[in-house]
């Protein structure tokens, strides 16, 4: 079907939303700013606080968030507190840093040493980690939602002298915040596949394997429900989805994408979009439509290694997705030359980029920690927001937040100003050169 604004609205308005003021929407231009935020709202929580995040991490930030929210607790016993993280994330340290205890000894420590309790839930959305995780995002602090493609840690909060760069926005809507409550008590906090990581008796995955399954195939079809709202000209609707297969949050972000008329501005931290995304991508730039996408330098990732520093494995993966965007703007140059196609490479300093969501036009707002990728599409649990602004009362929030966005970028001007395969580290070179012998570099894609 070809997407216009008139078949966009005719589906759009079947979704679930909530109306809008334009001063219930918030957006933080900087990651220190969102941990204080944060905080506060946790201080002076009356209600409820629930958090869903990939993980929660055993470092000075995440110490500092879990003793808050203990703290609320007791000042409030009264307060309902729930945090959901990876069942599998929770229970290994991080990758490529050497055996470490898992998290969860370090929720069990901490819940010691207070008299009210909070929960702590463990998710598991597959049977192993490297085939899907819960990558659900949203926090709600009594009837407002902080949303961000961050987890809980130092370099995502900004605590030390580093920060990984996300999108932080601020929606205060009692409608919204219900949805995505009831959707995490119906969906994952009541399922026996669930788990308390304050238990020192986790069940094992041979134990919940059963239960994991039917966790799977009632979040492939979980959709969030907003209660009795009419239709207005500022919305916002939640979106969820799990699996290639009638996944809502996809067929939204494909059909929005289509659905442009002038211009798209879309962030990804890894250059590694699905086929479906790409393919529109194509069709948008043979109509004329203009794209920008905005993407983490390799030395911008997480995983990126210093060629001054010992190498390991995972320390390729920067450089795998280079080549992808290396091949793209090869293959775009003419767009890239007319102006058409703007490739924007995130870079300042040492730290790192995470963003993700897409503008299209000046109409429509997608939030999502989706990372536009092939495991987010096809394996993780992921959700996401959509702003859907008729009156444009958004558009200088948001212009605001592209030019921070595009604050520490360089445009790419052609397909040469990215380095080849040979002109990378030897053991990064060996290592691209091995995968690609065996097709193995395929299978990376789409696992990571």
């Amino acid at each position: 079907m070809k997407m216009t604004p008139s078949t966009v609205q005719s589906w759009i308005h079947d979704l679930p939303g909530a109306q809008l003021k334009a001063d219930d929407v918030e957006i933080l231009l900087e990651t220190a700013e969102f941990k204080t935020r944060l905080l506060e709202a946790i201080q002076q929580a009356g209600k409820r606080i629930y958090l869903a995040a990939l993980y929660l991490q055993d470092d000075e930030a995440g110490r500092e968030i879990l003793h808050a929210l203990y703290q609320a607790k007791q000042a409030n016993p009264e307060l309902d507190i729930h945090v959901l993280v990876d069942f599998h994330r929770a229970q290994r340290g991080l990758i490529g840093k050497g055996p470490q205890v898992g998290n969860d000894e370090f929720y069990r420590n901490t819940a010691a040493q207070y008299e009210h309790g909070i929960e702590i839930h463990g998710v598991p959305v597959k049977n192993r980690e490297w085939m899907g995780v819960l990558h659900l995002k949203g926090f709600v602090v009594d009837d407002t939602v902080f949303y961000s493609g961050a987890s809980i840690n130092n370099v995502y909060l900004h605590q030390l002298n580093r920060y990984r760069y996300d999108r932080y926005h601020l929606i205060d809507c009692a409608k919204l915040a219900d949805a995505m409550v009831n959707y995490m008590r119906d969906n994952l906090i009541n399922n026996s596949a669930v788990s308390s990581l304050l238990s020192n008796d986790i069940p094992s995955m041979k134990q919940l394997k059963l239960a994991v399954r039917q966790l799977r195939q009632r979040l492939s079809r979980a959709k969030y429900r907003v209660v009795n709202d009419e239709r207005g000209p500022l919305m916002v609707y939640p979106l969820a989805g799990l699996g290639r297969t009638d996944n809502q949050l996809n067929k939204v972000i494909e059909r929005l994408l289509a659905s442009a008329q002038k211009k798209v501005f879309i962030c990804t931290p890894y250059f590694n979009l699905p086929k479906p995304l790409m393919a529109t991508i194509n069709k948008l730039l043979k109509r004329g439509i203009e794209v920008v996408l905005v993407v983490g330098d390799k030395t911008a990732n997480d995983f990126y290694i210093p060629p001054s520093q010992e190498f390991s494995p995972v320390g390729a993966l920067p450089y795998l997705y280079e080549q992808n965007l290396r091949r793209f703007a090869k293959r775009h140059k003419r767009a890239i030359t007319e102006g058409l196609l703007n490739l924007h490479l995130w870079w300042h300093d040492d730290n790192s980029y995470h963003l993700k969501g897409m503008q299209v036009d000046d109409r429509y707002y997608l939030l999502t920690g989706n990372n536009l990728n092939p495991r987010a599409w096809a394996l993780d649990l992921e959700n996401g927001l959509l702003i859907e602004d008729q009156q444009q009362q958004l558009a200088d929030k948001f212009a605001r937040e592209q030019e921070a966005i595009l604050t520490h970028t360089t445009r790419v001007a052609s397909f040469e100003q990215l380095q080849t395969l040979n002109e990378y580290p030897e053991p990064v070179k060996k290592l691209l050169k091995r995968l690609r012998r065996v097709r193995a570099d395929l299978l990376l894609k789409r696992l990571l």
